[in-house]
């Protein structure tokens, strides 16, 4: 079964963009992922997050990037 949201949930969403300083290997996660250190800029600052995508980077592929991020 899908599960949708509507207009009004999905308007409450506060996206971010962001840059990413630093990924590192998260050895504690039950599936392989990196700890990312990502920049948001002044407003919001420095977050830290984690990402399941070691089949699909190398830590040195992810620093620069920018990713869009659900933030709230």
């Amino acid at each position: 079964m899908d599960k949708l949201i509507a207009w009004q949930d999905f308007e409450a969403i506060e996206f971010a963009l962001g840059t990413i300083l630093s990924a590192s290997a998260f050895p504690e996660a039950r599936k392989p992922a990196y700890i990312l250190t990502i920049d948001f800029g002044e407003q919001i600052g420095l977050k830290k997050s984690s990402a399941q995508i070691t089949d699909l980077y190398t830590p040195n592929d992810l620093v620069g990037k920018q990713i869009l991020a659900v933030i709230n």
